[in-house]
């Protein structure tokens, strides 16, 4: 049974590099898709769960609170020219984005 700090690459050629409790991924970690895709935060029971970066194969990011995989909640997404939307996220919606300004 894993527990503690390690890494797991499975046949699929996903990578998981972090915390294990119970044999589950849970804690901080990184998770590196053959995709390019790569999900850098907090895991709780193999799932993405908590506060995190998720770095999408276009180079496009959501950085912010995770539910069961899920986006959720209050986030900022980057998009490929680099402009950042930040709202309120639920899973694949996002409704009210607005673009950020730097002044």
């Amino acid at each position: 049974m894993r527990s503690g700090t390690g890494k797991h690459t499975s046949a699929g050629g996903i990578i998981y590099t972090g915390e294990w409790h119970e044999d589950k991924m849970h804690g901080r970690g990184t998770m590196q898709h053959p995709s390019g895709a790569l999900y850098e935060g907090e895991f709780k029971d193999n799932m993405y769960q908590g506060t995190g970066t998720y770095t999408f194969p276009d180079g496009s990011s959501y950085k912010g609170p995770f539910h069961k995989n899920r986006l959720e909640g209050d986030g900022a997404f980057t998009d490929t020219q680099g402009l950042v939307w930040i709202g309120e996220f639920h899973g694949k919606a996002a409704l009210g984005l607005k673009m950020q300004h730097n002044i």
